[in-house]
């Protein structure tokens, strides 16, 4: 009788042990990437997607949030409202330096995991505005970016580099890039700005409807590439937008790269199980976006402007990268 007894409570004691412990070890971190038109949000999902078929193996799950872009990201990042963020490079470098928004307050926490795929500076106007060249936006309706976006920042930059004003010289508009290409086909504006990778939904959006609307070239850079160093040139392939009337096959420009982010503050294992799964199956992840198709595993480790995170250092180090 005592036997069966004890057989009881140590079989019960293991049906109450055994859920607990497991539920204590699963750990939930979400990514902050952008808009659903862009490429951060498929980014974000990709490695989503990836982290989450192990997650038994790192007891790990990882979600997914649409937000206002780079800057809000790295805000929401050190502020404790998201794990990780994704982000363009130039976003990076100013928020680890005290520039621009985080202008005298730099981000000593903020780290670098990998870089993703090129952004370049698009510029989409209609053909009957016009515009040919960043000069011709003058007088025109110009939607530069909604504010806690990378490309307001870019745009700023590249109306700097033909001299004009956004309050004096330009009437802008504040619009997320899911909304500039409706405001460009409607004829609410001549012109947008979208720093993004290509192919993209938005401009393959602007591109097809009734209004004819071309890429604008934007050549001279170098002023810029000496100013700032996480500009470079860029070219942007015409085959994905065949409804633009540019005759070119690539338009000239200059772009940043995007960079997934995260906290000094997140653990070292969370970090290594992202930077494992991504690097470990990059064929794979490479075939998710027409944007991935030129990553490799050293250009993955460019761009990095804030200290990186000792567990993407860890798998670095272990794959002969660092």
């Amino acid at each position: 009788m005592k036997k069966v007894m004890l057989f009881v409570l140590c079989l019960a004691l293991g049906l109450l042990m055994t859920p607990v412990a497991s539920m204590a070890k699963i750990q939930f971190v979400t990514i902050g990437t952008g808009g659903v038109t862009g490429v951060y949000y498929p980014a974000g999902g990709a490695i989503s997607r990836m982290v989450n078929k192990k997650s038994k193996v790192y007891n790990l799950k990882v979600t997914v949030e649409s937000t206002g872009g780079s800057v809000f990201n790295i805000n929401a990042v050190m502020n404790g409202d998201l794990e990780f963020g994704i982000a363009q490079s130039d976003r990076q470098f100013q928020a680890v330096n005290g520039l621009k928004e985080w202008e005298g307050k730099p981000q000593k926490k903020l780290r670098s995991v990998f870089s993703l795929h090129p952004e370049s500076v698009t510029l989409i106007a209609t053909d009957a505005s016009g515009i040919k060249s960043l000069a011709d936006l003058k007088g025109h309706r110009v939607a530069i970016g909604n504010p806690g976006s990378g490309q307001l920042g870019n745009a700023r930059d590249a109306l700097a580099l033909a001299g004009l004003d956004e309050k004096k010289d330009i009437k802008a508009e504040y619009l997320k890039a899911v909304e500039a290409a409706s405001a460009l086909q409607d004829e609410r504006i001549d012109a947008y700005f979208y720093t993004v990778g290509h192919p993209n939904g938005s401009i393959k959006e602007a591109t097809a409807g009734r209004i004819k609307v071309h890429i604008v070239a934007i050549p001279d850079v170098q002023p810029l590439l000496a100013k700032y160093p996480y500009y470079a040139k860029a070219f942007i392939p015409m085959k994905f937008y065949p409804n633009a009337t540019n005759k070119e096959a690539e338009v000239p420009t200059f772009g940043v790269k995007a960079t997934l982010v995260t906290s000094a503050d997140i653990s070292d294992e969370i970090v290594y199980a992202i930077t494992k799964e991504v690097f470990d199956n990059l064929e794979a992840f490479k075939k998710l976006h027409p944007a991935f198709s030129v990553l490799t595993k050293k250009n993955m480790l460019e761009g990095l402007s804030a200290p990186i995170h000792p567990g993407a250092v860890k798998y670095y180090k272990e794959v002969g990268l660092m």
